[in-house]
């Protein structure tokens, strides 16, 4: 199922490549396979595209942290969170902070 969610949202993306959502739902899709190199590149053009409140920024992080890009998560999960504070979500905030804290 996940396979034809993934073509359905590529061939949607192609007719609609402006419709940042689509790129939100394609990164969700790539997730649930675990395939983390396609939710990094998905979320990152997502991201450069539309202006998130946290959630991809957090989801960024934690597919970089599963590819070995340590500093590169870091650094998502530290924007993750001051974009959340900026958009009145304190407790996804503070969820990136715990993170960062027991970072090991």
């Amino acid at each position: 199922m996940t396979g034809d969610r993934v073509e359905a949202l590529l061939r949607l993306l192609d007719k609609n490549p402006a419709d940042s959502r689509l790129r939100f739902g394609l990164a969700m899709e790539y997730e649930k396979r675990g395939d983390w190199q396609a939710v990094v590149d998905t979320l990152r053009a997502y991201l450069t595209a539309a202006e998130d409140e946290g959630n991809a920024w957090g989801r960024l992080g934690h597919a970089l942290r599963q590819i070995g890009l340590d500093d590169d998560a870091r650094a998502a999960y530290a924007t993750g969170g001051t974009v959340a504070r900026a958009h009145g979500h304190p407790s996804m905030a503070a969820e990136f902070d715990d993170i960062l804290e027991d970072w090991n």
